[in-house]
């Protein structure tokens, strides 16, 4: 259902349409996000406010709806899909940054904060995920990649939607990962571990 994240009302009747049809939530998965990439000279303060509004207020929003839910059902999971670049970054992504960082920090804070409800919150650090070929029709394409970035990551390959997508089923399950709660999982076919020199 269409929904604007960085809405609170929009949120509330998003969570109020899925209780009506599903009953209840026990899990959420925060993974809308917007960017702005250009000079930070360049970018308006609005720019930069739309983003931290929808990447990081959007996932607090949802979450403060749905763990209201999650608490009549005794319990639930709240994902967080944040990114590499709350680690490392390329120029002139500020805004994109800081909301990733801020997603991973809330992480924390949202954990031990719902913990007395039986809520786990847990984050999921992205790298390179190709999403070429799972847009809507009107967007979707081949993925162009070369062989090199494939190579430069120490799993051999760039990722894909369904290893993101594994990673959530799995924490979702309290059964697999019910004592898993507060911590991030960096997803990025090694990357982030590896020391680049230019020569």
């Amino acid at each position: 259902m269409k929904t604007d994240v960085s809405d609170e009302e929009s949120v509330k009747n998003m969570v109020k349409k899925t209780v009506e049809l599903y009953g209840g939530i026990d899990v959420l998965v925060n993974n809308a996000a917007i960017t702005s990439v250009k000079s930070i000279f360049e970018r308006s303060l609005e720019e930069w406010e739309r983003v931290i509004r929808v990447n990081l207020t959007g996932p607090y929003i949802c979450s403060r709806y749905c763990a209201e839910e999650m608490i009549k059902r005794g319990g639930g999971v709240i994902i967080n899909i944040a990114s590499t670049r709350a680690f490392q970054s390329e120029p002139d992504t500020e805004p994109y940054s800081a909301s990733k960082g801020g997603l991973v920090a809330l992480t924390h804070s949202l954990a031990v904060s719902l913990s007395k409800y039986r809520i786990r919150v847990v984050c999921i650090s992205p790298g390179w995920i190709e999403t070429s070929e799972w847009k809507k029709k009107s967007l979707r394409k081949k993925p162009d990649l070369r062989p090199i970035d494939h190579e430069q990551h120490p799993a051999g390959r760039v990722g894909n939607p369904l290893d993101i997508a594994h990673l959530c089923v799995f924490l979702a399950d309290d059964e697999k990962a019910g004592f898993i709660t507060g911590v991030n999982f960096t997803v990025d076919g090694g990357m982030t571990i590896k020391m680049i020199y230019e020569e």
